[in-house]
C-alpha cells in the first residue's frame, strides 16, 4: 500500500490495523497516527496485535523494510492471512510529510 493510499484510508476511517514494528524509542519519536507498536523481535518471539482477528487486514511497517518482512513471516506463522507492508515504510511516510504522532502509547 502506498503512503498516500494509507493516509487517505486513515482519514476515511477505513484503514487496516497499522502495525509499527520498530523499537519503542523509534515509535515514541514519531509514528503513523493510530499505529500499534510491537517491535519485530517480539513478533518473532510470539507476540501479535491484541484483539486483532487473524482474518483482519494488517499493514506492517518499519524504518525501511527488513524488520517488517521478518515480522510478516512471524505473523503468517501464527495464522494472520491478510498482510501488507507500506511502500517505502517510515522513510517514505516522513519524506512525504504525512501526519505523524509523537510519544509512547498510553
Amino acid at each position: 500500500m502506498t503512503p498516500d493510499d494509507l493516509a487517505a484510508r486513515l482519514r476515511a476511517g477505513t484503514a487496516p490495523v497499522v502495525l509499527d514494528v520498530r523499537s519503542a524509542e523509534e515509535y515514541a519519536d514519531g509514528h503513523i497516527p493510530g499505529a500499534v507498536n510491537i517491535p519485530f523481535w517480539r513478533i518473532v518471539a510470539g507476540a501479535a496485535p491484541e484483539a486483532t482477528p487473524k482474518h483482519a487486514p494488517v499493514l506492517v511497517y518499519c524504518g525501511h523494510g527488513p524488520r517488517a518482512r521478518i515480522a510478516m513471516l512471524g505473523l503468517r506463522a501464527r495464522g494472520f492471512k491478510v498482510l501488507d507492508d507500506l511502500d517505502g515504510h517510515w522513510a517514505a511516510w516522513t519524506h512525504l510529510k504525512l501526519p505523524v504522532t509523537r510519544g509512547r502509547r498510553p
